[in-house]
C-alpha cells in the first residue's frame, strides 16, 4: 500500500494516471491514498478515485495553500469530505521551511481542518516541515488524537515520534528512510510500534534509493518497504502485510474490502 501519494492536477498528467497505477499493481501494491492539496486537486482526486477502485482520497488545503483559506473554502471543503471515498482530512499543517503561506494563516487553516476531521470522525493526513513543536501543539491542543491520522513522510526524530504516538498518531516512512544522511528517521522505523507504521511515496516527491534522482511514483513504494523491512529484521512481505493491516484498522479501508 502506498499510504501518500500525488496522482492530479500539476503531479502527473490525467493520461499518465493509469500507465502509472498499472506499473505499481504489477510492482505488488495493492492501493493507493491519493492526496488533494487545494479545493481543485481535491475534486480531481474524488474523480480518480470513482475511476479506479484502488485508489481512495485524502482531501484537504497544504499548508502552502492556507493563504487561500476562507470560510468559503472551508465549506466547500466540508463537502467534498463526506464522499465516501474520502479516507482522510489533509493534507493540513505546518511548513515553516519554505513559508509559502503566512504561519498564521497556516495555523487557522490546520486547526479549520481539525475541526473537520472531528466532525466528520476522519482520520488526518498530517504535514510538518521545520514546525515540530508548533505541530505537536496544535495536535494536542485541538484533541487531534480522538481521530488520528498519519504524519506522513516522517522525517523527524525519536522524540517527536513518542509524542506523535501518544497522542494517537501513525508514521508513515517514505524514500527519505533510504537516503544516506537520515539516520534519525531509519532508527524510529526500526523501533516504532508495529501497529503504528506505515509506507508511503508521496510521489513524485522523494524517490527512494536506488530510484533517487527520478521522478517518483507508487510502484517505487516496495523500495522504502524493503528498506523498513530490513531495519526491523522481518521479511518484505511481512512488512508489506502490517502495513496494510495498519492502514485499514486506521481508515477502515483496504483494496480487498
Amino acid at each position: 500500500m502506498d499510504a501518500h501519494c500525488h496522482l492530479t492536477g500539476s503531479y502527473l498528467e490525467t493520461d499518465q494516471v493509469e500507465d502509472t497505477l498499472a506499473r505499481a499493481l504489477a510492482a505488488g501494491v495493492s492501493g493507493f491514498i491519493a492526496v488533494g492539496t487545494d479545493l481543485a486537486d481535491s475534486r480531481a482526486v474524488l474523480a480518480l478515485a470513482d475511476r479506479f477502485p484502488a485508489v481512495q482520497a485524502s482531501l484537504g488545503v497544504h499548508p502552502h495553500e492556507a493563504r487561500h483559506w476562507s470560510d468559503a473554502t472551508e465549506t466547500a471543503l466540508a463537502a467534498l469530505l463526506a464522499h465516501p471515498s474520502v479516507r482522510f482530512v489533509g493534507e493540513t499543517g505546518l511548513d515553516w521551511h519554505y513559508d509559502l503561506s503566512p504561519r498564521e494563516e497556516q495555523e487557522v487553516a490546520f486547526r479549520a481542518q481539525v475541526r473537520l476531521a472531528l466532525a466528520l470522525g476522519k482520520p488526518l493526513m498530517i504535514h510538518t516541515r521545520s514546525a515540530p513543536e508548533a505541530t505537536l501543539r496544535i495536535l494536542d491542543e485541538t484533541g487531534a488524537g480522538a481521530v488520528g491520522g498519519i504524519i506522513h513522510c516522517f522525517s523527524e526524530d525519536k522524540a517527536f515520534a513518542l509524542r506523535a504516538l501518544d497522542l494517537g498518531f501513525h508514521l508513515s516512512f517514505s524514500g527519505i528512510a533510504t537516503f544516506p544522511k537520515a539516520e534519525a528517521v531509519r532508527e524510529v522505523a526500526a523501533w516504532a510500534p508495529a501497529d503504528r507504521i506505515l509506507v508511503e511515496t508521496d510521489a513524485p516527491f522523494l524517490a527512494p534509493v536506488p530510484r533517487r534522482g527520478r521522478t517518483n511514483e507508487p510502484a517505487y513504494v516496495r523500495h522504502t518497504a524493503e528498506a523498513v523491512a530490513a531495519l526491523r529484521g522481518i521479511p518484505p512481505a511481512d512488512l508489506a502485510a502490517l502495513t496494510t493491516r495498519n492502514l485499514e484498522a486506521l481508515c477502515g479501508w483496504a483494496p480487498s474490502s
